[in-house]
């Protein structure tokens, strides 16, 4: 059975676009969402081991916790500089957007901070 395609309207003219084209690709590239599995999976372990009945002093909760966080910093720090990127490109185009970008990346920020300021006191603790 054929069927009959229609073609989609032409954007108005009002609108802004959907994406705009990353000038510089990050960092990680392709590994950002990989390494963000890898934090899932960090944390699925450690909260596991604690509802279980683990200590925090644990190895089984220490050694997750440390690694996840780890990662976690990396990521947010890639995700806050990609974030940061978008924030000028869609400036001229639509500055709603890249408030929004802006508001992402402050958000991110603090997520790095909070990831490393956990992985510091895994260390010295």
């Amino acid at each position: 059975m054929d069927l009959d395609r229609q073609e989609l309207p032409p954007p108005r003219a009002n609108e802004p676009p959907q994406r705009v084209p990353e000038v510089k690709p990050a960092l990680l590239g392709d590994w950002f969402i990989y390494l963000s599995v890898g934090v899932l999976f960090c944390g699925v372990i450690a909260i596991t081991a604690l509802e279980l009945g683990s200590s925090l002093d644990s190895a089984i909760v220490r050694i997750p916790a440390f690694i996840g966080a780890a990662i976690l910093a990396l990521v947010a720090a890639d995700a806050a500089v990609r974030t940061y990127r978008s924030i000028w490109a869609w400036w001229p185009i639509s500055r709603a957007r890249a408030i929004q970008r802006a508001v992402w990346t402050v958000v991110l920020g603090c997520t790095g901070l909070f990831s490393m300021g956990l992985l510091a006191y895994l260390v010295i603790r």
